[in-house]
């Protein structure tokens, strides 16, 4: 019999139906008498089928509409909570644009990463968040010490994660990098907003798990947009609500960072609502407004502070202290 152990590391990989012929063969007759295994496998189940896509059979001219539809109008996993809705949106994004990757792996996306390493960075990035949450690590190698240079190590990490996933094929890569976030949207965390109230260290930020999910969520779309520019396909930035969540909070970590001392500065979402950083006792002494889009690519180290484009009155030192820290916010 198949031990309870080896079938429990399989259960992801078999939600996915990415099995070989012998363990697709095992994890059923475990299954029959263990119950959580069970309980667990029908979860992940759950949480893939509602991932899953349709096809993409149509036609390459209807292929940016079947994008823009898919994550548009993806509906949020019921299961799954609103400060998880967007990862899972996010994760399904990328989903739709697999297809596309097929023969073009090699493409360069960015930094010095191809489409194979950007994947494998994104398997590297939930990992930490994974661990925090009782998943076990795909990847052997070292943990990143949030009590060290976390910045430092998370950049060895993303090395070695890729170095490891170069020696495998890019289809493999998106099998351990699927089963991940399957992994992370079968948690109670990722259903229940009030055992998710608690916070973890991440990323050098203690911030509640519900905001974890959705820095996740961020990185994931900031990826996929990444790969749909390197291979010549429009990504549709997330619905309003899910692009929403996380304006508000990168909006949050900025204000953190600028703290109570930085010269008041007025900053808007075109369209949307309005913050004052920086100190609340002084008078507002500039106003700054941007896309939503454009100040979340800004968040995400694909704008300089000097190219987004915006609109703004007022001290313009106090503005340019908030755009380059909004850019530095970048770990992306």
């Amino acid at each position: 019999m198949t031990d309870h152990d080896d079938v429990r590391h399989l259960l992801a990989a078999w939600a996915f139906g990415a099995l070989g012929p012998a363990e697709e063969r095992a994890v059923p007759l475990h299954l029959a008498v263990c119950e959580d295994c069970a309980a667990e496998a029908e979860r992940l189940r759950a949480t893939v089928r509602l991932l899953d896509g349709p096809p993409l059979d149509e036609p390459p001219s209807a292929l940016d509409a079947f994008l823009s539809g898919a994550l548009r109008a993806r509906p949020a996993p019921p299961r799954v909570a609103r400060h998880a809705a967007p990862y899972a949106a996010a994760v399904a994004g990328l989903g739709a644009l697999l297809p596309e990757m097929a023969g073009r792996w090699s493409t360069p996306v960015v930094h010095d990463w191809d489409v194979h390493a950007t994947v494998a960075h994104l398997l590297a990035a939930d990992e930490h968040l994974a661990l925090r949450l009782g998943i076990d690590a795909r990847v052997p190698g070292a943990r990143i010490d949030e009590d060290a240079d976390w910045a430092e190590a998370w950049e060895r990490r993303t090395a070695e994660v890729i170095a490891h996933e170069y020696g495998r094929t890019p289809e493999e890569t998106v099998v351990d990098w699927s089963a991940q976030a399957a992994a992370l949207l079968g948690t109670p965390y990722a259903r229940d907003p009030e055992l998710a109230a608690g916070t973890t260290l991440l990323m050098g930020i203690r911030l509640p798990v519900t905001e974890h999910f959705l820095a996740r969520a961020f990185e994931a779309w900031i990826h996929t947009d990444d790969i749909g520019r390197a291979l010549g396909l429009a990504v549709p930035p997330p619905p309003g609500e899910y692009l929403g969540q996380l304006v508000r909070l990168a909006v949050r970590v900025l204000g953190t960072v600028l703290g109570a001392g930085a010269p008041p500065v007025l900053f808007a979402v075109r369209g949307g609502e309005e913050w004052v950083l920086g100190s609340q006792s002084d008078p507002v002494s500039a106003e700054l407004t941007l896309d939503a889009v454009d100040f979340c690519l800004l968040v995400g180290g694909r704008y300089a502070p000097d190219t987004v484009p915006r609109e703004t009155t007022g001290d313009a030192a106090a503005v340019r202290n908030v755009l380059e820290r909004a850019a530095s916010l970048s770990w992306l």
